[in-house]
C-alpha cells in the first residue's frame, strides 16, 4: 500500500484572499471596542491584535494543506524562516527599550523636551506644535505617547489661543508622526527595514527626503494657517508647570545633547545599528551617573524595566515612565504574530498570487510605487492595524523590488510613507481610535489638517514616478550587487 503525496500547486486568487479576508474581518471585529456609529451600535471586543493574527496564521494554513497540497512541515518552515529574517530588527527593538530607560534616567529625554518646549510662540502657534512634537517623538521614537502627552498640554494651549481644535490636532499629528518616522527609537521604524530587507540606518536617512519634503509643505501650511492667530497672549501655565516640575526632578544641562548628536553622527558615519544603539545606551547610562546623580544598580533597572517618574503631574509621569527592555516585548510578540501570518502566506504562495494580480498593473517604477502605497493604505483600511501595513506588503514586493533592481530602503520608505503615515487617518484603525481619544477631536475633523500624513504617501509616488532619489541596487552599498567603491 502506497501513501499518495498530493503535488503541491499555485493558489487561484480566491483561495490566497480567503485568509486574508477572514483574517481582516477577525481583526477588524477583535480590535474594534464597542461604538455608536450614525446611531447604530457596532459590536466589537476591544482586544489585542497578537491572536487574531494566530488564528487567521491558522486559517491560512488550513487552506494550504487542504487545498494547496502543503503540509505542516512546509508551514513551519515558512514560519520560522519568516521570523529569522526579522531576529535584527527584535535586538535592535529590545535594545531601544534599554536606550529610552537610560535617556530618561540620564535627563536626556526630560532635557529635550525642556528645550523643545521653549520654542512655543503665539504667533506660530501651529508651526511651533508641529516642531515641538517633532522633537519628542524623536526622543522618544512614539507617536502615541508624544500625542498623549505633550499633545495633551498642546491642546489646552490651543483652547486658550483660540486656535480650533482640529487644526491643532492636525499640527500635533504631523510633528508626533514625522518624528516617530524618523526615529531610531520607533518599532515601525525598525520594522519596516526588516520586511524590506534595508538597513535601519540606510532607511532613515533615505526618508529624510520623501518626509523632509512634506514636513516643509505641511509646515508652510500651518504658517499660513496660523497668520490669523498672530499677536495673541500664550497662556503657558500647563507648559510653565512642566518646565517647573523638569527642573526641580532632573538635571536640566545643555550638555545632555551631546549624547542624541553623538548617535546621529554615529548614524551618519554609517555604524551598523546595534552597537550604535547600543553605544547610545551606555552613554545614557553615564549620564545618568554624572548628571543625575544615579547608581550603577539604577542604570541597570532603567535598562530593564524602565523608569518609573512620580512628579505628580499626570501629563509629564505619563511622558516619562516608559522604557527598559522589558517594555518592547508587547511589540516583539506582535511582530512574531504578524511575521507568522505573513510567512504562512509567502511559503504557500498566496501572497505571490495576489501580488503577481497587482503587478500586472505596475509596470514601470512609479506605478509599483504606487502599488505599494495602496497596498500599504488599503491595509490600514482594512486590517486596522499600522504593523500589517508595513508587514503584508513589505513581503508581497520585497522581491520585485530586488528584481527589477530597486535597492531595498526605496521599499522601506514607501512601506512608511503610507503605512505608518496613514494609520491615524482612519478612524477604525488602532491609530486613528488613539489620536482622537488622546486629542479629544474626532478623526474626520482633524484629517484634513494632518498635512503630513495626507501631502507624504502623494511625495513619495512622485518620487517613484520621476525617479528622484530611487536608488539603485547596483549603488547600494550594503547589496551584493554595489558595482561602486567599498
Amino acid at each position: 500500500m502506497t501513501n499518495k503525496i498530493k503535488q503541491k500547486r499555485e493558489a487561484h486568487l480566491w483561495e490566497a484572499l480567503v485568509p486574508v479576508i477572514a483574517t481582516v474581518l477577525i481583526l477588524m471585529w477583535s480590535v474594534l471596542e464597542e461604538r455608536v456609529l450614525g446611531g447604530v451600535t457596532l459590536f466589537g471586543w476591544g482586544q489585542d491584535v497578537h491572536i487574531p493574527l494566530a488564528i487567521g496564521a491558522l486559517i491560512a494554513a488550513a487552506v494550504a494543506i487542504l487545498r494547496l497540497g502543503y503540509t505542516w512541515k512546509d508551514i513551519e518552515e515558512g514560519i520560522v524562516s519568516s521570523i529569522s529574517g526579522t531576529l535584527q530588527a527584535i535586538l535592535i527593538l529590545a535594545i531601544i527599550g534599554m536606550i529610552i530607560g537610560t535617556w530618561i534616567l540620564g535627563g536626556i529625554v526630560p532635557t529635550l523636551i525642556f528645550y523643545g518646549l521653549k520654542i512655543l510662540s503665539p504667533g506660530l502657534f501651529l508651526v511651533a506644535a508641529c516642531i515641538l512634537c517633532c522633537v519628542v517623538s524623536l526622543a522618544t521614537g512614539s507617536s502615541w505617547t508624544t500625542a498623549g502627552t505633550v499633545g495633551i498640554a498642546l491642546m489646552g494651549v490651543a483652547a486658550g489661543l483660540g486656535v480650533p481644535a482640529p487644526m491643532a490636532a492636525g499640527a500635533i499629528i504631523s510633528g508626533a508622526y514625522f518624528g516617530d518616522k524618523m526615529s531610531p527609537l520607533s518599532d515601525t521604524t525598525n520594522l519596516a527595514p526588516a520586511m524590506a530587507g534595508a538597513n535601519l540606518f540606510d532607511h532613515i536617512r533615505h526618508m529624510l527626503y520623501t518626509t523632509g519634503t512634506s514636513l516643509i509643505i505641511a509646515l508652510v501650511g500651518f504658517a499660513i494657517l496660523g497668520f490669523s492667530f498672530a499677536g495673541k497672549a500664550l497662556d503657558t501655565a500647563a507648559i510653565g508647570e512642566i518646565l517647573d516640575l523638569m527642573s526641580a526632578n532632573f538635571n536640566i544641562n545643555p550638555l545632555l545633547l551631546i549624547v542624541p548628536v553623538l548617535v546621529i553622527v554615529m548614524v551618519a558615519k554609517k555604524v551598523p545599528a546595534i552597537p550604535g544603539l547600543f553605544a547610545g545606551t551606555l552613554l545614557g547610562g553615564l549620564a545618568a551617573i554624572i548628571f543625575q546623580g544615579a547608581n550603577i544598580p539604577a542604570v541597570l533597572e532603567a535598562m530593564q524595566y524602565g523608569v518609573t517618574s512620580e512628579t505628580g503631574n499626570e501629563i509629564l509621569d505619563t511622558l516619562l515612565t516608559r522604557g527598559g527592555y522589558q517594555s518592547m516585548m508587547w511589540t516583539i510578540s506582535l511582530i512574531i504574530a504578524a511575521l507568522t501570518f505573513g510567512g504562512v502566506l509567502e511559503k504557500t504562495g498566496m501572497l505571490e498570487t495576489i501580488a503577481k494580480r497587482v503587478l500586472k498593473f505596475a509596470t514601470t517604477t512609479g506605478s509599483l510605487v504606487t502599488a505599494t502605497v495602496l497596498t500599504s493604505m488599503f491595509t490600514n483600511i482594512l486590517a486596522g492595524d499600522q504593523y500589517l501595513s508595513l508587514v503584508l506588503p513589505g513581503k508581497m514586493y520585497r522581491d520585485e523590488y530586488r528584481k527589477r533592481g530597486l535597492a531595498p530602503r526605496n521599499l522601506s520608505r514607501a512601506l512608511e510613507d503610507a503605512g505608518t503615515l496613514t494609520s491615524p487617518l482612519v478612524p477604525w484603525n488602532t491609530c486613528g481610535a488613539t489620536m482622537s481619544t488622546y486629542l479629544g477631536v474626532p478623526t474626520i475633523e482633524y484629517i484634513p489638517f494632518a498635512f503630513l500624513n495626507l501631502v507624504n504617501p502623494i511625495v513619495s509616488i512622485v518620487f517613484g514616478y520621476t525617479g528622484i532619489t530611487m536608488m539603485k541596487l547596483e549603488d547600494d552599498p550594503s547589496a551584493p550587487e554595489y558595482k561602486g567603491k567599498k
